[in-house]
């Protein structure tokens, strides 16, 4: 008898969304970096955010190794907003990546995780005078000049020197939710062609800010190269410096249907172009977010209540209070009940918030799921966590760190008391 392929078995097909060292144990449970999905829930409870740390790391390796072995003089910064928690700060910083952070909050993160100073840059279509004099007094690496308001503030607050970039809008619309993109001509991030030109010339005439070059990003979830190409081709013409940050954007794999670009073909194309329009001794740094984080982390439920009508709902204890994906861009997820993995009849996979649009899964298939029992969903590591809210007065999930079997909370779950917390009575 040949041996059977588990990529395609129902097993194998759900398990390809998972982080890299899933597996199943002889009882055909999920083992999340080595933690059995029953072990997980009994100690951290439901919902929960599990991250693979392993994984983890191994991405920030990968992404590392193949943009220096394409051009050497270049850099990984990681953007934050995809999954801000101060352990995850520290773990990039430990391998060596820098720190993308849109705001203040970020910043205080970043720092508290010990990220060097230097290796941070900050964005922000809207930063205000108090972010951008933490910026400045944290010794902040490079500062993203968004506007001429920016470069007003900037000038205030800076007392010696300050490097930074101009953001670049290059009139390129991905193929990607239109809430995702940023790099269109009436996009509300950065400068067109022509006013880049004034911002330019303004800063290379300042005696304290110290322009190093251009910032691009075009959203996030794309798909294809294409766009990335396109992108750079349209900032040549602005000149020749130093630095080049062209952003992130890579699309990641949420269903069996997708396939974005792998990292390494994402980066034969995007320094493809940069060889064709960039000066050879520019530095390159790219920013990853979604791309580095989101499936390196599960989020597990329990399943409270299960409903036959006109088709057949299984409601879980959490929903939109922890993933807003779903409502705010049509992302679609995949799921599976962990202890009898892949395959099954189909069921809508709903939520518990007052809200019909809390459908978190319409039409996946899951394997007998019953009241008590534990569903898995994958791809959760970007955008989940750090847009989770308190709808119906959810309290936030815990996020849980597991690798060679080991498992530790580095989030606590909040509790009913935190709610009240910030009441002034």
């Amino acid at each position: 008898m040949s041996p059977v392929d588990l990529r395609k078995t129902p097993e194998g097909q759900i398990l390809s969304l998972f982080p890299s060292g899933t597996s199943l144990n002889e009882s055909n449970e999920l083992l999340l970096g080595g933690c059995s999905a029953s072990e997980l829930v009994a100690t951290f409870g439901t919902p929960a955010l599990i991250i693979d740390e392993s994984a983890l790391r191994d991405r920030a390796r990968r992404y590392q190794d193949a943009l220096r072995s394409r051009w050497p003089n270049s850099e990984v910064i990681w953007a934050s907003k995809s999954l801000p928690l101060t352990s995850v700060f520290r773990v990039l910083g430990e391998e060596g990546l820098g720190i993308d952070v849109a705001g203040g909050g970020e910043l205080v993160m970043a720092l508290a995780a010990g990220i060097n100073p230097s290796k941070i840059v900050m964005h922000g279509n809207a930063k205000t005078d108090e972010e951008i004099e933490m910026a400045v007094k944290a010794g902040v690496g490079t500062i993203v000049v968004d506007n001429f308001d920016d470069i007003d503030r900037l000038e205030r607050f800076v007392q010696n020197e300050q490097a930074v970039l101009v953001r670049i809008i290059p009139g390129i619309l991905p193929d990607t939710h239109l809430a995702n993109a940023t790099g269109q001509n009436d996009s509300k991030f950065g400068l067109s062609i022509d006013d880049a030109k004034v911002a330019i010339a303004r800063l290379k005439a300042s005696n304290k800010l110290r322009l190093d070059g251009l910032h691009l990003h075009l959203g996030s979830q794309i798909m294809s190269t294409e766009p990335f190409i396109q992108s750079l081709q349209a900032i040549a013409s602005l000149g020749e410096f130093s630095v080049y940050d062209l952003g992130g954007g890579l699309g990641v794999r949420y269903t069996y249907a997708d396939s974005p670009p792998t990292i390494e073909e994402y980066l034969d194309a995007l320094i493809g172009a940069a060889r064709k329009y960039l000066p050879a001794s520019a530095k390159i740094m790219i920013e990853p977010g979604r791309s580095m984080v989101a499936d390196t982390a599960v989020t597990l439920y329990r399943v409270v209540t299960i409903k036959r009508s006109t088709r057949t709902f299984v409601a879980i204890d959490g929903g939109m209070a922890d993933n807003l994906e779903v409502s705010l861009y049509g992302q679609r997820f995949e799921a599976t009940v962990a202890t009898r993995v892949g395959g099954g009849e189909l069921y809508s996979l709903v939520g518990r918030h007052c809200e019909s649009g809390d459908i978190l899964i319409d039409g996946v298939k899951l394997v007998d799921p019953k009241i008590g029992e534990i569903i898995a969903v994958p791809v959760t590591g970007a955008y989940c966590l750090t847009m989770a809210n308190n709808y119906n007065g959810a309290r936030r999930p815990p996020v849980v760190f597991c690798k060679d079997g080991v498992a530790r909370a580095v989030v606590r779950r909040e509790t009913y008391d935190d709610l009240l917390a910030r009441d002034v009575t």
